[in-house]
C-alpha cells in the first residue's frame, strides 16, 4: 500500500506536498501523510481541521483537542492541517461534518477507499476548480 517516503505520489499524481509542520504531523512526524507497514490507521489524508470535526472525533475517543507533551503533540485547533487516519475522515463524512482536505497533501493510497470525487469536493486546493 505504501510507496517509499521519497517517490510517494498525492491523489492528483503529483509528489506527495507538505500537509504542515507546525504543528508537525504525519505518522513519521516529518510533515507529510506518508504511510508503511506500521501505520494501521492509515494517516494518509491532509485535513483543515474544524471545530465540528474536532469534537466529532473527541465523541468517538479520538481526542485530539488535548496536549500531550510526552508525545509532543500540542493539540489541535480549529485551522490547523493535520494527516488523519482514512476511517476516521470517512465517518466524519459519513456523519456529515467532514474537513476540508488538502490534495497536494493527500496519500494516493487513500484512493484505494475513498473517490477521488468525493475528496474534490471537500478539497482546498483542486486545481480543476481553478
Amino acid at each position: 500500500m505504501s510507496a517509499s517516503k521519497e517517490t510517494a505520489s498525492n491523489v492528483l499524481g503529483t509528489p506527495l506536498e507538505a500537509c504542515c509542520m507546525n504543528p508537525l504531523t504525519g505518522y513519521y512526524r516529518n510533515g507529510k501523510c506518508h504511510t508503511g507497514p506500521g501505520d494501521h490507521g492509515l494517516h494518509v489524508i491532509c485535513v483543515q481541521v474544524t471545530d465540528t470535526f474536532l469534537k466529532f472525533g473527541q465523541s468517538r475517543g479520538n481526542d485530539l483537542i488535548t496536549p500531550v507533551p510526552d508525545f509532543q503533540f500540542p493539540g489541535l485547533k480549529d485551522g490547523d492541517c493535520w494527516c488523519v487516519c482514512l476511517s476516521r475522515w470517512v465517518e466524519a463524512l459519513e456523519a456529515g461534518c467532514a474537513p476540508p482536505v488538502k490534495l497536494t497533501a493527500t496519500h494516493i493510497s487513500a484512493l484505494e477507499f475513498v473517490d477521488l470525487d468525493v475528496l474534490r469536493q471537500y478539497a482546498l486546493d483542486d486545481p480543476d476548480k481553478a
